[in-house]
């Protein structure tokens, strides 16, 4: 079993709103995330908010982790409810690989261009704590390192949406 999770605790201080509610297509971005993640996970939960179209969780251990305080919640919640693995996204990643599952095929794996969108086995949690826990740099790429992810380059990049022009700008592509 997959659990999947969007990653949402960001600030969007770069957006200038709260890009999670942001509309692409009449749909706002946490609500395609979810849906996408829907469509290879058993179950689907939102980290970092405390509203979202599926269930939420808080980061873990504390909120300000950046995305490793999301995945880590998931990767708890994962563990705790018997699932082997989280699949990971950000809710700026609008529009996924409709192959993404079998780009990603076994964990650890994760996008070259974009570590956030990963496979993460839930035995990965104990390397993603010591991290978490220690002095050394707090980052999707480094955690990927740790744990021998394998990373996987896509055919066309996936967007990441970190301002309003970004949006617009795949918005004229849709």
């Amino acid at each position: 079993m997959i659990l999947g999770a969007v990653l949402a605790g960001g600030k969007s201080s770069r957006f200038g709103s709260d890009k999670a509610l942001a509309e692409l297509g009449g749909h706002t971005l946490i609500a395609l995330a979810v849906d996408a993640l829907s469509g290879w996970c058993e179950h689907v939960v939102v980290v970092g908010r405390e509203t979202a179209p599926a269930p939420t969780l808080p980061d873990w251990p504390r909120s300000g982790m950046g995305p490793l305080g999301g995945l880590a919640a998931a990767l708890h919640h994962a563990r705790d409810e018997g699932y082997e693995a989280v699949l990971s996204c950000g809710v700026d990643a609008a529009v996924l690989p409709d192959n993404l599952r079998e780009l990603l095929g076994r964990g650890p794996a994760c996008l070259a261009g974009q570590p956030v969108i990963g496979l993460w086995p839930a035995a990965t949690l104990e390397v993603l704590e010591a991290l978490l826990h220690s002095e050394e740099r707090h980052s999707m790429r480094r955690f990927a390192e740790l744990v021998g992810a394998r990373p996987i380059e896509t055919a066309v990049p996936v967007s990441n949406i970190n301002t309003p022009q970004d949006l617009a700008r795949l918005a004229r592509k849709a």
